[in-house]
């Protein structure tokens, strides 16, 4: 992360701070966060796979999750950054728990991948929603930034359907030369059908990477969803 780019985030974490605001979840007055909406953004990591990729997710994307995120994304509301930090961090961790040691029997932290935003996202927004979720996780291992690039920009995946989404994405990212040998976790904000998850793996693993697993503040409810598959565990509850 640039030293511009640490600027941007602190005057924009400023201006949330001393503006008025309401909650981002429900719209109280005068309240980033109300006290009901942080209890709702209490990570409770859920795993399947995603894209035939193992996925552990902290939040459902629906109710206070999904306008909270909606409001960061969309709305600029970047104060609700830590709390969403906290809900990515709790994924994370779980992912690294369950996945399998490698074969030396290392229990090494997993590198963090990050999904790209097209260049129209990035306009738009002026930052990078799951980049300042994970500067706001406080992870040991900090992620390879740009590991991950498009090769051509890609449509918004909102209202296109699965099979849409697929074709929207495949053959999109490229990976850097760098995540060879890695043991990678892919990192995304929402995850749908997994197609952006899918993409990401099948070019990390060209050039050589392992994808062990992928991590997200939330995914949408889904019915059919698939198992993890063997060889892959989720841990009880401390």
């Amino acid at each position: 992360m640039t030293s511009l780019t640490l600027i941007r985030e602190s005057v924009r974490d400023a201006a949330a701070v001393l503006l008025p605001v309401r909650c981002a979840g429900c719209g109280e007055p005068d309240r980033s966060l109300c006290s009901a909406c942080r209890r709702a953004l209490a990570p409770r990591v859920t795993a399947a796979a995603a894209g035939g990729v193992p996925l552990w997710a902290a939040l459902e994307y629906s109710g206070v999750p999904r306008k909270v995120l909606l409001a960061f994304k969309e709305s600029g509301r970047v104060d609700a950054a830590p709390a969403l930090g906290r809900a990515l961090r709790a994924a994370i961790v779980e992912a690294q728990r369950a996945s399998p040691a490698p074969l030396a029997g290392r229990a090494d932290a997993l590198l963090p991948v990050l999904i790209p935003s097209t260049a129209a996202a990035r306009r738009r927004r002026g930052f990078h929603p799951s980049r300042m979720m994970l500067a706001r996780a406080r992870i040991l291992v900090p992620p390879l930034w740009r590991a991950l690039r498009l090769t051509r920009q890609t449509q918004d995946q909102a209202g296109l359907s699965s099979a849409g989404r697929a074709a929207n994405r495949d053959g999109s990212l490229e990976a850097s030369r760098r995540l060879r040998g890695r043991r990678c976790l892919i990192v995304d904000d929402i995850v749908t059908t997994g197609a952006t998850i899918a993409e990401a793996a099948r070019a990390i693993e060209a050039v050589g990477g392992v994808v062990v697993g992928a991590a997200a503040v939330a995914r949408t409810p889904r019915r059919g969803a698939q198992n993890l598959p063997e060889g892959f565990r989720m841990p009880p509850s401390e």
